[in-house]
């Protein structure tokens, strides 16, 4: 009995908790490739992706634009930078959305009877859909771009904005992931998430200047982290200040990453 008990111990697969730091890069970027393979089966993942960036350019463009800026063309170009950041702040909520229904359907229960580490699957989902960014963002200056806006700066500029809205993406992305976790729905998930966003990227210089705010909300503006990555992509995009709200971003950043990603893995740890 002892001899086949300690047979069938050292058969046993290996936890997460004996994986490599080597291993455990490489099976988190094996589950980020899996991730994003299977758009090639399932396209309307890509219409999702989409539709609502399409939808909200061309609905602040054109009835928002002629009020706002008094021209569309003018709004256009000031509001492109700010929507390509709302859009991509809003599509964390999708990572969340997914982790939540993976653990609710058992996914990552079978994904834990495999001998990788327990934070690659969790890991691998964040990258995935932080990479389908970069399809977001290229739809979203094309059809501006068939719109009427122009970059005013240079190609450089142009991935520069794309390079820091994909960091600070992916970093808040570990907030988003911890109301993923800690929420029992993907339903609410959907209501806490958006409850947090949408006052985050409203009440920033995204798509109004804020100095038409009342003083006490542009004093709020001003710290806002929506607001610093708003103006970076701006002045990268169409020229402007750009040395300080890029660090500023970025020292947001790596506070978001500092405070959230401890959290959500402990998070993703005790609930799976």
């Amino acid at each position: 009995m002892t001899t086949m008990t300690t047979a069938a111990t050292t058969t046993m697969p290996a936890t997460g908790r004996h994986v490599t730091p080597l291993a455990t890069l490489r099976q988190t970027m094996t589950l980020s490739w899996r991730s994003l393979v299977q758009v090639k089966h399932n396209p309307w993942e890509l219409l999702d992706l989409s539709i609502q960036p399409i939808m909200f350019l061309l609905l602040f463009t054109y009835v928002f634009g002629g009020a706002i800026s008094g021209s569309t063309g003018d709004y256009l170009q000031f509001a492109l930078p700010g929507l390509l950041v709302q859009n991509a702040l809003f599509y964390t909520l999708s990572t969340a959305i997914g982790l939540n229904t993976d653990i609710t359907k058992g996914v990552f229960d079978r994904l834990r009877s495999l001998p990788i580490a327990r934070t690659a699957p969790l890991s691998g989902r964040i990258i995935a859909d932080t990479v389908k960014q970069v399809w977001a963002f290229a739809l979203l200056v094309g059809f501006g771009m068939v719109l009427g806006f122009r970059v005013e700066t240079s190609v450089a500029g142009l991935l520069g904005a794309l390079a820091l809205l994909v960091v600070v993406a992916l970093a808040m992305s570990w907030m988003s992931v911890l109301i993923g976790l800690k929420a029992s729905s993907p339903e609410k998930v959907q209501m806490i998430a958006f409850s947090t966003m949408m006052p985050l990227t409203f009440t920033s210089s995204a798509l109004v200047p804020s100095q038409t705010f009342p003083s006490w909300l542009e004093t709020w503006s001003d710290i806002n982290p929506v607001t610093h990555l708003a103006d970076a992509i701006r002045g990268l995009m169409i020229g402007g200040e750009v040395a300080a709200p890029t660090m500023i971003s970025l020292l947001w950043a790596a506070g978001f990453a500092v405070v959230f990603a401890p959290l959500a893995i402990r998070a993703f740890r005790n609930r799976v």
